[in-house]
């Protein structure tokens, strides 16, 4: 699956623990997203279009009505990357 780099740099960042956190209007219609980190920082590569093409694709979903976290088929499409931290 073709999987651009702001894409895959939010699946990463959900992968290990992060939470996409939407707003919406009174019609319900989701007009602003928040990607945040497990440690609390924001992610600015995650915006609509990228919301709705993991969410398209079936790689993040909503459960309860509580944020989007990363699904099986998400964790499987995310490329590894080398651990930052020290």
């Amino acid at each position: 699956m073709n999987i651009s780099k702001a894409e895959q740099r939010t699946l990463h960042v959900l992968a290990r623990g992060g939470a996409v956190v939407v707003e919406k209007n009174e019609a319900g219609k989701i007009i602003e997203v928040n990607c945040v980190t497990r440690e609390g920082w924001t992610l600015h590569d995650c915006n609509l279009g990228v919301f709705r093409r993991l969410k398209r694709r079936r790689l993040i979903a909503s459960s309860g009505g509580g944020p989007y976290r990363i699904t099986q088929q998400g964790r499987r499409n995310v490329r590894a990357e080398l651990d930052n931290r020290a």
